[in-house]
């Protein structure tokens, strides 16, 4: 575990929306709540932790992109996001205001 935790640490990088929007077309982002720990969240995924998961998600703190939130990305090209890859997904968090 430690492992995996290590790597999504090495792997978190902060990229702009126009490096991002390519993945919607396959349909992949997911956005993360700032209040939750990208790597956190990353290892819960990889480790298909079904409870977490479905928490965040009735939580509301783990969700695909509103039509909102993408057009305003759309305006602002150079956003700021923390990203981190756990195929099949892109995990991101909105990090403009944090």
């Amino acid at each position: 575990m430690s492992e995996m935790i290590e790597s999504f640490k090495r792997d978190l990088a902060e990229v702009n929306w126009r490096e991002l929007k390519i993945h919607l077309q396959r349909d992949a982002i997911i956005v993360v709540a700032l209040g939750l720990d990208l790597v956190e969240v990353a290892v819960a995924v990889a480790d298909d932790d079904k409870n977490s998961v479905e928490a965040w998600l009735a939580a509301e703190e783990l969700w695909k992109p509103t039509e909102k939130q993408l057009e305003t990305w759309e305006q602002d090209e150079d956003r700021s996001f923390r990203m981190l890859i756990v195929q099949p997904f892109i995990l991101i968090q909105d990090i403009q205001n944090a």
